[in-house]
């Protein structure tokens, strides 16, 4: 179903998708071929996917939100064939496309634009026929290229296994039952929101599809009476809970919110449970190379209001089908409550990287995927993240975690959004730097912020300085950007107010 309130049945996608199957093989796009999408989600993106599924061929689903030379980059990397776009990507499409020599068809979803033939036009050049094409586990079915943060981006081969893998898990670990209808608000273009549209597909309940998350236009579905869960990252559960309506309808309808993509502080999941009154899903994964990692089940929820608070901050234990270990540096099991590096080991782990093959020998070992992750396990079982290995601080020669400081920061009132980086000191070698927004109404005196976290950190871990931001630098997932935080720095100075440690 989408945002205007039309639907398409199984059976009318399945034509659409085998109709184009029919027309992109017409003009030479098969198996092993590559097809790349840049669009907003829709209908017709999904059904690209699926048409590939079909064919053999790999999709490779572009970040929306990357500049033109970083959509050029990354399109001569791939190589597609065909690009499908939405309207408002197609000046990009025809400005870039020249300059790809393996691109055959450009097409725009929306209709015949800037000289670009429509969609619809080109599904009505093929025939409705089951495409008859072998494939096999290890054929790459998704091309999935990561941020590129320290360098080149990496391009994520993603096998046919795994994808089948990850719809299994998601089917179990999100407890998801026959009468479904859910709205997924990690984009199309990433894996979690390609995931989650498959595994509503082979479990035969409809999904809504929005072209992107608007808090008026989610809240408006949640309060329908119709729709049985969500896919959220905390952000968005932070927007939906301070949305001036939250309080006017009814969410009777709601089974369960799954979330993840980043940390959620206890005080906000407590919120959101009293808010939403179902139950909660905690999804923790490298999900591009990784896949879904460990979950805390909506048993856990319970269970941590009525006992256990502390779960609240875990993110639970394995997921199905998923072998676990936390490790040091060498690869050596770390004792229960010691800090490590998450490695697993499933049938959701990528393939590699195209043409990285030295990156791809140190992601994946001996079948086990490292993905710089740090946790500790505690006497149940139970983890509970650290951050990232890249992230941590060294001050001193004291290992810190910026989660435990971030979790701290994130239960004082009036602080919404909360990041902890490291910066180059010549004395410590790194100093605790706390970003943070803050509820313009309420604003906390930082003073006693700092006072605050005294009182629960060691005196090492108190940060040495808060700043506050008028708002976090964001990816297309919601996740909080920390590295354009340290890049940004000196730029945003004037923005900021800057509360140095006196003590």
């Amino acid at each position: 179903m989408f945002a205007d309130g039309s639907s398409r049945s199984f059976a009318e996608t399945n034509t659409r998708v085998n109709r184009l199957a029919s027309a992109l093989r017409a003009r030479g796009i098969g198996k092993g071929d590559r097809v790349a999408i840049l669009a907003t989600d829709s209908g017709s993106y999904a059904e690209v996917l699926l048409c590939c599924m079909k064919l053999g061929a790999t999709y490779v689903p572009l970040n929306n939100r990357l500049s033109d030379s970083e959509v050029l980059t990354l399109l001569r990397r791939a190589a597609p064939k065909a690009l499908f776009v939405s309207s408002r990507y197609t000046a990009t499409a025809r400005s870039l496309s020249p300059q790809v020599d393996s691109l055959d068809l450009v097409c725009c979803f929306d209709g015949e634009h800037d000289r670009l033939p429509g969609y619809d036009a080109v599904l009505e050049t093929g025939a409705d026929i089951e495409p008859d094409v072998h494939v096999e586990d290890d054929d790459v079915l998704g091309l999935a290229f990561t941020s590129g943060t320290t360098g080149l981006p990496k391009g994520v081969l993603q096998p046919q296994r795994m994808v089948k893998s990850l719809i299994v898990n998601m089917s179990i670990d999100y407890e998801i039952v026959p009468d479904e209808f859910r709205y997924t608000a990690s984009p199309i273009f990433h894996i979690a929101g390609q995931g989650m549209i498959f595994m509503h597909v082979w479990r035969g309940f409809p999904s809504l599809i929005l072209p992107q998350f608007s808090t008026d236009e989610v809240l408006r579905w949640m309060h329908s009476d119709r729709l049985t869960g969500c896919f959220l990252v905390p952000t968005m559960i932070s927007s939906l809970l301070d949305h001036p309506d939250v309080a006017a309808g009814s969410y009777a309808s709601l089974r369960s919110i799954i979330y993840g993509g980043s940390p959620m502080s206890p005080a906000l999941l407590q919120r959101a449970m009293a808010r939403f009154d179902c139950g909660f899903i905690n999804a923790f994964g490298a999900a591009t190379e990784g896949g879904l990692q460990s979950v805390l089940s909506s048993a856990d929820h319970r269970r941590a209001l009525r006992e256990a608070p502390q779960l609240l901050g875990s993110i639970g234990k394995p997921a199905f089908g998923v072998e676990l270990r936390i490790v040091d540096e060498r690869g050596d099991d770390v004792p229960r409550g010691e800090t490590g590096e998450i490695i697993t080991r499933s049938d959701a782990v990528m393939s590699g990287y195209l043409q990285m093959p030295e990156e791809t020998a140190g992601a994946v070992r001996g079948g086990w995927f490292w993905g710089g992750d740090l946790a500790r396990a505690d006497d149940e079982g139970y983890l509970y993240l650290a951050g990232r290995r890249k992230d941590m601080i060294i001050r001193g020669g004291e290992n810190i975690y910026p989660v435990e400081i971030e979790t701290v920061l994130a239960g004082y009132p009036g602080i919404t959004q909360v990041a902890v980086v490291g910066r180059p000191d010549e004395h410590w070698g790194e100093i605790v730097v706390a970003y943070l927004t803050v509820d313009a109404d309420a604003a906390p005196d930082l003073d006693t912020v700092r006072q605050y976290c005294r009182e629960r950190l060691a005196g090492y871990k108190v940060p040495e300085q808060l700043l506050v931001v008028p708002e976090m630098p964001l990816n297309a997932s919601g996740k909080i950007l920390k590295r354009r935080l340290r890049e940004q720095d000196r730029e945003m100075a004037g923005d900021m107010v800057i509360v140095p440690d006196r003590a």
